[in-house]
């Protein structure tokens, strides 16, 4: 949220400076226009006056009325100096004081001067920059409110395909963004509407695969389970001897892989629901513990009553017991501080992407030796979820597998 929110201060500050910057090119471009024909006008009567003045001159007679004399003392140097060169020129300059607008031609050897005021030009020219200024703000202002209001538009509206995206990465593939079809008048492209279709294209076909791949898990779990039962009765009619165990150990395996297969599409279909009832989560632990039979250290810093269902329960801590054991090394530590278990091995941890993504169907948890079907995890993600469990994978900083179990207290977990 808050980067779209620079995004749109980014826009809009970019389209403000924009304007500015074109408002001044094209000010001052006015400036220089209008102020060189107004300069231009008050200098051509000066000039006209000049000339006034010189024929009076030449004739011997007044100047008229017009502001004339021989060398004033308030000629600028610049002028006098080019009238020394035998030229005429006119430049702004002051006399006694006030603006005005000096126009001077040689005679007999000296300068000859006029001056018209320059005060009200003065004065034109800066209504004319104010008017300029104020006329440059305004549109700024003007241009800068578009900009907010076209970049909260286009943020809002990436806002809610973030959303959307987020909601589907949570696992949430009914989620889609929505925007009409409709591209506007005359076919005008829209990129942000066909970021938020292609968003809703990929959901739509995502849900489609794993909608696919879980029938397909289920079917194939369904379509073993028969055979597989007669597998097994069977097999328990062989004469026992070496062959046999390896027969009943291959079919045994076989048969929990179905199971777990059946499990998963049950998890996955939602439709499983937990029979929850208040349980001293301490003493819940250690019986879980106690019947895997496998190894583990149970400590209880401080117990609790939560709402679970202890078979569940026993399920996950069963699953994460086997985990330890089969890809971690011992001691396996399980403790129990309030609505908090904590287990614990201390082998190689979990790899990186399974912290970052959490479990996926058929991949381990060790890589390096490939062992397993790597479905456990994903069987104690599926109950966690079922009973509002907040599960989350981690290293210890000192080495090891780090699972962290937070069970509800007090409430019932949201189950869908």
């Amino acid at each position: 949220m808050r980067a779209l929110s620079s995004l749109r201060w980014k826009i809009a500050v970019t389209t403000t400076l924009v304007c500015c910057a074109v408002a001044a090119a094209l000010g001052i471009l006015v400036h220089n226009v209008v102020a060189r024909q107004i300069v231009g006008e008050v200098r051509k009567d000066a000039n006209r006056d000049l000339d006034h003045a010189l024929g009076h001159y030449a004739y011997g007679t007044a100047h008229g009325d017009v502001n004339a004399a021989l060398d004033p003392p308030g000629l600028p140097t610049p002028l006098r100096g080019l009238v020394a060169r035998g030229r005429t020129g006119s430049m702004v300059g002051t006399y006694e004081g006030k603006p005005v607008m000096w126009a001077a031609a040689p005679a007999d050897r000296k300068a000859l001067a006029v001056w018209i005021p320059y005060g009200s030009t003065r004065e034109r020219l800066r209504h004319l920059d104010t008017a300029i200024l104020a006329s440059s703000a305004l549109a700024a202002g003007v241009v800068a409110l578009a900009g907010v209001f076209l970049a909260d538009r286009i943020s809002r509206r990436l806002v809610t395909t973030a959303a959307v995206a987020r909601r589907i990465s949570a696992g949430d593939l009914d989620a889609r963004v929505g925007f009409p079809a409709d591209t506007g008048p005359n076919g005008s492209r829209d990129e942000v509407r066909d970021v938020a279709h292609a968003l809703d294209s990929m959901a739509a076909s995502l849900q489609e695969r794993l909608e696919a791949e879980k029938r397909f898990t289920a079917d194939v779990a369904h379509e073993l389970r028969t055979p597989l039962t007669g597998s097994l009765a069977a097999a328990a009619l062989l004469p026992e001897g070496r062959p046999t165990e390896m027969i009943n150990d291959r079919l045994g395996a076989l048969h929990r892989l179905t199971e777990d297969l059946l499990e998963i599409s049950r998890l996955d279909s939602g439709v499983e629901r937990a029979d929850l009832a208040q349980v001293e989560l301490g003493r819940a632990v250690e019986r879980a513990v106690a019947g895997t039979r496998l190894s583990a250290e149970v400590r209880i810093v401080r117990d609790a009553v939560v709402f679970t269902d202890r078979r569940r329960l026993d399920r996950i801590l069963a699953n994460l017991l086997a985990n330890a054991h089969q890809h971690g090394r011992p001691p396996v530590e399980v403790a129990v501080e309030g609505p908090v278990v904590v287990i614990r091995d201390h082998g190689g941890g979990y790899p990186p992407e399974l912290i970052e993504q959490g479990p996926k169907r058929f991949r381990t948890g060790d890589p390096g030796r490939g062992r397993g079907q790597g479905l456990g995890l994903t069987i104690v993600a599926g109950q966690a979820a079922v009973l509002g469990i907040t599960l989350t994978f981690a290293n210890a900083p000192d080495g090891g597998a780090l699972t962290t179990l937070r069970l509800p207290v007090g409430r019932l977990p949201e189950t869908g």
